[in-house]
């Protein structure tokens, strides 16, 4: 019998004393830049996410430290940064703008600010009552977006159905970003200041790409705007002012505490926030040494800048207020009690995405209830079919524009079996996942699935930034709509806000979603827990699989959905133990495990066996361990960018997506990647943003991916770290072998029992809860 805590893996080796792991040697595949004056800022973007998502959420109500939100604010943040190239990424990017450009038109359509709750007193009446004045014109809004809005699209007749488009064809799954280019005489001028202020000059192109053409103008009226640039931090921006204004400048300045704001909701987003508590912002003000944050958050509203919203605590309508000696019968007087609120502060991209994503679910649950039911014996005929919670899942959807499915990776079959119903009725339909790899296991039932006359295949089966960037998928109709009548997201838990606001606005009226996902992984890399905040919301079905994941790994990770981690009969060594003693040890044994003992035991190559760890730094995070393996399974002396050929890399097109692939080369242009059978060849200056070592991984990278074997990577200084989602997360990449690399002791069990994942601040639950009437 096997006990996920204390046995040890029968075919692991005793380190030798001869071989030690080089645990502290950390892989720089930037380093060749050469750009030593901007190296403090450069190396920031990481550490400088960690940092912000800390402050603006290590002030929580609860007083829990962020680290988990901030590992994965990190890897958010790190792993991509720039825009990406043409084609799929820059289609994606392009429809991200185009749908804030749409809800913004709404936005300035309504009549009143955004809020939900009874009534406001003092500070925070004073602060709705500057949003007022910015809506009504009566002082001016800073705009995030500078091209004019798009009209709102018409939504498609379902009268009739017209014949669905031909499928885009078959695209690349990723490619490689192609940096936008600034105007050389704006950058020129950027770069000036930048110099005058002591800050790097690299930052030029940067800043002009995000201020704009009048950049330099901006950044000499007020240098904190140098804070809307990735990787630069409060104390960078604090010694650019210095030096452009001298005494003229203060921790005071209205300025600072303006930027500082929208810095921390920025940074509280890459933490996962859409929102942050007015108690919480001004608390991270107050640490960044703002001596009147109420101030700070006034002038910041006052300018457009930030955005504030009330939510009630409490639910239903409150009882009237009783006049003094009165019964309350018949007084007219009575006015109704002030129900208390939470008043939140957020910025105008995520406020918007969550507003349009509620009004876009509250259209779709709508549209088919009018719809006149006449189909509805050919799905109870599909249901018919089938057994369990398959068939209730095909219920669900027959008779709702919006319907939950939870489960795991074995609950992935019935969504397929959905979609191969849908297909036989005729619908148009449609299944997205998260990552190539999960496009290509559902891809794999459809196959096995779909039969002679079916009509599903594997051209049915897509990446969500395929579906939205038209890549690959069913097309758009006339009015710019998917021309689909069922879509099918799985790995619904990786849905930001704004990516499920550009998926719920490109459906027609009529139109079945179907959101799929396992609850029990790790939240989106981007803001927002839309899942989450649906399944909380209870104002749609919630169908819940009965189909266990199999095995003894299936069996240990169900246990731990419920916080319990349970003793399994392992028989064939599907899950075992290596205890280590430090981080050293933790490297070691972990290069043996992927390069000598699964191989041998299992019969499993190393290029099938992934290594998932809690970060990326630390030393036996994935620098540590990408370096260590690397020298044992490829060796090389790293001469394009720290990379070699046949090295294992990890590439990010735009920020939340890792492909995993090959380094094949190198030419003048760049690095040349494989990734999904598709070559392409990253910028030689992108190649730091974009690329990393993937013979390690975190968990947060390896969502929605599977493997044959995973090692998990539990050194003793991540024990602080470890989270019940995180644990799931990485426990079930692996398929067949698990061996998990045991250095936490009993803070291994602690946070299977004890700790979920860490709240995030979000608006969704209650918008959709006040459009939608909530389901038994």
């Amino acid at each position: 019998m096997e006990h996920p805590v204390s046995t040890e893996s029968a075919a692991a080796e005793e380190p030798r004393a001869d071989e030690e792991p080089r645990a502290g040697e950390e892989l720089a595949p930037g380093a060749s830049r050469g750009e030593e004056s901007s190296e403090t800022v450069e190396s920031s973007d990481e550490e400088g996410a960690d940092e912000g998502a800390s402050e603006a959420s290590g002030a929580d109500e609860t007083g829990a430290s962020d680290v988990t939100e901030g590992a994965a604010s990190a890897e958010a943040t790190a792993e991509a940064a720039a825009e990406a190239g043409p084609s799929e990424a820059e289609a994606e990017l392009a429809a991200q703008r185009e749908l804030r450009e749409r809800i913004e038109k709404r936005k300035a359509e309504k009549d009143g600010p955004i809020a939900a709750g009874g009534k406001l007193s003092g500070t925070a009446a004073d602060l709705l009552a500057a949003v007022r004045a910015v809506e009504s014109g009566e002082k001016p809004v800073t705009r995030t977006f500078a091209e004019p809005p798009a009209p709102r699209r018409p939504v498609a007749e379902q009268t009739g159905r017209a014949p669905a488009p031909a499928p885009a064809p078959a695209a690349a799954p990723v490619s490689a970003p192609s940096a936008a280019v600034a105007p050389a005489e704006a950058v020129a001028a950027v770069r000036a200041v930048l110099i005058q202020g002591g800050a790097p000059e690299s930052l030029a192109e940067r800043a002009t790409l995000v201020l704009g053409e009048s950049a330099e103008h901006q950044l000499r009226e007020d240098p904190w705007q140098l804070l809307r640039v990735s990787g630069v931090r409060p104390d960078h921006a604090d010694g650019f002012a210095r030096a452009l204004l001298g005494d003229a400048c203060g921790p005071g300045d209205e300025r600072r505490g303006r930027a500082l704001t929208g810095w921390l909701l920025e940074q509280a987003a890459v933490a996962g926030h859409t929102a942050l508590d007015a108690d919480v912002l001004r608390s991270a003000l107050s640490q960044r040494a703002v001596p009147d944050p109420d101030a700070a958050v006034e002038a910041a509203v006052s300018e457009g800048e930030v955005l504030v919203f009330q939510d009630a605590l409490d639910e239903g309508v409150p009882e009237p207020r009783q006049a003094a000696g009165g019964t309350g019968e018949d007084d007219e007087e009575a006015e109704p009690e002030e129900r208390p609120v939470r008043v939140l502060f957020g910025l105008e991209q995520y406020a918007l995405a969550e507003e349009s994503l509620a009004d876009g679910l509250a259209r779709l649950v709508n549209a088919l209830g009018k719809e006149e039911g006449s189909d509805l014996a050919g799905w109870e005929n599909a249901a018919s079919a089938v057994r369990g919670s398959a068939a209730e899942l095909i219920r669900a959807a027959a008779a709702n524009g919006l319907t939950l499915h939870t489960g795991g990776t074995a609950a992935r079959a019935e969504a397929a079996t959905l979609l191969k119903a849908a297909r036989e009725l005729g619908l148009r339909v449609c299944g997205a996942t998260h990552t190539v790899d999960g496009r290509r296991q559902l891809a794999e039932v459809l196959d096995s699935s779909g039969g002679e006359g079916s009509g599903t295949s594997a051209a049915d089966a897509v990446t969500v930034a395929q579906l939205l960037s038209g890549a690959a998928g069913p097309g758009r109709d006339a009015e710019g709509a998917l021309a689909v009548d069922l879509l099918v997201v799985l790995d619904a838990p990786q849905l930001d806000v704004e990516t499920a606001a550009m998926l719920v606005e490109s459906l027609p009226d009529g139109a079945r979603l179907v959101l799929s996902g396992d609850p029990a992984v790790l939240w989106s890399a981007g803001a927002g827990r839309v899942f989450a905040d649906l399944l909380a919301a209870r104002v749609c079905p919630q169908i819940t699989s009965r189909t266990p994941d199999p095995g003894p790994i299936g069996e240990l990770t169900s246990g731990i959905t419920i916080g319990e981690l349970n003793q399994i009969e392992a028989p064939g060594k599907e899950v075992v133990i290596v205890p280590v003693r430090d981080p050293g040890e933790a490297v070691h044994r972990t290069v043996q495990l992927v390069a000598d003992s699964v191989p041998r035991a299992f019969s499993i190559p190393a290029e099938a066996t992934q290594v998932v760890t809690v970060a990326h730094g630390g030393p036996a995070g994935t620098r540590a361990l990408n370096t260590a393996l690397k020298e044992r399974l490829n060796p090389g002396p790293g001469r394009f960018g720290g990379f070699d050929p046949g090295d294992r890399i990890a590439y990010a097109p735009v920020p939340g997506r890792t492909v995993t692939g090959l380094v094949v080369g190198a030419e003048a242009a760049g690095l040349r990647l494989e990734c999904e059978g598709v070559q392409f060849t990253v910028a030689k200056d992108k190649v730091g943003e974009h690329v990393r070592h993937a013979w390690a991984l975190t968990a947060h990278q390896a969502v929605g991916h599977r493997w044959p074997a995973v090692v998990a990577v539990l050194p003793g200084d991540a024990a602080a770290s470890l989270t019940r989602p995180w644990v799931y997360t990485a426990f079930s990449r692996a398929a067949r072998h698990l061996s998990v690399v045991h250095g936490v002791d009993q803070a291994l069990p602690r946070a299977v029992a004890e700790i979920p994942a860490k709240p995030r601040t979000t608006r969704l639950e209650r918008l959709v809860r006040g459009l939608v009437p909530a389901q038994g």
